[in-house]
C-alpha cells in the first residue's frame, strides 16, 4: 500500500519535511517513490509547496495520506478538489 507522508530533514530542532509517496513498509526517512511537495514549519511564514497534479494523481491511484499530510492538503484545498473529481467520476458512470 502506498502512503503520502512526511520525510524529515534538517538539523536538530530545525526540521523541514518533504511530502513523499512511499510504500507503507519503508522506514520514515527511507526509500520513496516520488516527491510531492515541501513543508518548512520553522520559517517565519510556514512554507508549504505542493505539486497539486502529483498529489491528485496519487490520491486517485489509492494512496492514503497520513493525518498530518491530510491536514496540509486540506489547507491547500487539494482534498476538496479530490472530492469534486471523485463526485464527477461517479456522476459520469
Amino acid at each position: 500500500m502506498v502512503k503520502l507522508r512526511l520525510q524529515r530533514f534538517g538539523s536538530k530542532k530545525r526540521p523541514y519535511y518533504r511530502i513523499v509517496a512511499a510504500e507503507a513498509t519503508c522506514p520514515r526517512d527511507g526509500r520513496f517513490i516520488e516527491i510531492v511537495g515541501l513543508y518548512h514549519p520553522i520559517e517565519k511564514q510556514d512554507v508549504l509547496k505542493i505539486d497539486e497534479e502529483k498529489a491528485l494523481k496519487w490520491l486517485q491511484n489509492g494512496a492514503q495520506p497520513t493525518d498530518t499530510v491530510k491536514s496540509l492538503f486540506t489547507q491547500m484545498g487539494i482534498i476538496e478538489k479530490y472530492a469534486a473529481l471523485k463526485k464527477e467520476a461517479k456522476a459520469n458512470k
